[in-house]
């Protein structure tokens, strides 16, 4: 087994990140800009945090191509607001799309072809073609630093959930309607088609 510290080049610490937390949920975020326009981004450090309340985090790093702060956490700090839209098999490379460093105003809605739909409870406009969406209000943030490659976590607590009618089983989300797909390392998209059962052995389980 090979082993490496981590007071290198942050590049290779990415790599091992990427590489190692596979799969990874992504997290289509959504949000104004300061002129009322659109941006969206997607973000693969993405989890849940907390069912009550329902709080959710992702870590946007700071950009190692210009050592500025992404464009989505700029707008989140100013609205306090923003929308997590969430990927299906149909609008992968729509979603690959919004990745694109567009100058910040730029409607990435139009450039990868997505339809923007509002929201009911914040201004952050939602992606129509997303199967599920929360509407997220901005919690907290911790920071690691203003370098390239530093990170942060972000979180926000869900106040609405909009999910589409035929993916809703006996209320629950169907996997095989919903068709996720997560992120790998490199260009690796991985998609849910192959799954297995697995009995858990914990006494009280809230989904079964």
């Amino acid at each position: 087994m090979k082993s490496f510290d981590t007071n290198g080049d942050f590049k290779d610490n990415y790599k091992f990140l990427i590489g190692s937390i596979l799969p990874r949920p992504i997290a289509v975020v959504s949000t104004l800009n300061e002129d009322g326009s659109n941006n969206v981004a997607p973000f693969s450090f993405f989890t849940g945090v907390s069912a009550s309340p329902m709080i959710i985090a992702f870590c946007p790093l700071i950009r190692s191509s210009n050592g500025q702060l992404k464009d989505t956490p700029r707008n989140i700090f100013r609205e306090k607001e923003f929308v997590i839209n969430f990927v299906s098999e149909p609008i992968l490379e729509k979603v690959n799309q919004t990745s694109t460093e567009l100058p910040y105003g730029e409607d990435e809605f139009k450039f990868a072809g997505l339809t923007p739909i509002e929201s009911e409870k914040i201004k952050a406009r939602r992606i129509k073609e997303s199967l599920i969406h929360f509407e997220c209000i901005y919690r907290d943030h911790l920071s690691y630093g203003d370098e390239p490659g530093c990170g942060q976590i972000i979180t926000g607590e869900v106040v609405k959930v909009h999910v589409a009618d035929h993916i809703i089983e006996e209320g629950r989300i169907s996997t095989d309607a919903f068709a996720p797909v997560g992120r790998g390392a490199g260009n690796d998209w991985i998609l849910c088609n192959n799954r297995i059962q697995v009995e858990r052995l914990m006494k009280a389980q809230i989904q079964k």
